[in-house]
This record gives C-alpha cells, sequence and structure tokens, in this order.
C-alpha cells in the first residue's frame, strides 16, 4: 500500500455529516433533563446521533489514514495513534480521540449496559 490522495469529496462528505448530527443533537430540549428524559424518542435521538458523528470522525481518521499515509489500521483506537504519529493530531486530541473511539465501541457492542443517564 502507497499513499495517495485523499479525497477532498470524502473529508468533505464526513465533516458535513458530522456537523449534521451535531445540529440534530442541539435541536433535541437538553437544558432541561427532566423535559428531555419526558419524551424517551430523546435518548434514542441523541444516542443514534452522536454514534453516527463518532463513526463518521473514525471513518473520517481511517480515510486519512489509508489515502495520505498508507497506513491501514483495524480498530478505531488506531485511528488515534496513527494520527498522532504523523502529527495530524496533538497528544492531546489523539487521547480526546481514543476516548471518543472507545465510547464508540461501547456504545455498539455494550449497548445493554448503558443507561438512560
Amino acid at each position: 500500500m502507497s499513499p495517495e490522495k485523499i479525497s477532498q469529496r470524502i473529508v468533505s462528505y464526513r465533516i458535513d455529516w458530522i456537523e449534521r448530527m451535531i445540529r440534530e443533537v442541539r435541536l433535541l430540549p437538553l437544558d432541561d433533563y427532566k423535559q428531555f428524559l419526558a419524551d424517551r424518542r430523546n435518548v434514542w435521538s441523541a444516542e443514534s446521533c452522536l454514534r453516527r458523528a463518532l463513526e463518521g470522525l473514525m471513518d473520517l481518521g481511517r480515510h486519512i489514514l489509508a489515502k495520505g499515509y498508507a497506513r491501514a489500521v483495524s480498530e478505531y483506537k488506531e485511528i488515534a495513534y496513527g494520527l498522532r504519529e504523523f502529527g495530524v493530531l496533538t497528544s492531546d486530541e489523539a487521547e480526546t480521540f481514543r476516548i471518543l473511539a472507545g465510547y464508540r465501541n461501547r456504545m455498539v457492542h455494550f449497548y445493554h449496559v448503558i443507561s438512560w443517564e
């Protein structure tokens, strides 16, 4: 595998997707916890949008590593280390990315232990 050109189209699409998911979460009644929980659909919407935004972020990082640096990764947490290694992210940003990747994995694989809160 050798480096190729990072696709501006893919980068733009992923960023747009992430921003869309964030906008959707911001439309929810986030200022009042009781009001938020009063309609359980809010919880489902928040979870879905958060997971999709995180997956978009992970996919963006994977694309940058694969195309820009010819680095294939199989685990989402590895993306953080690769992006740090190539100077795309600072150490602090990479640590935050790693935590987000772990949370995304928890949402997908341990969905049954995540509480409403």
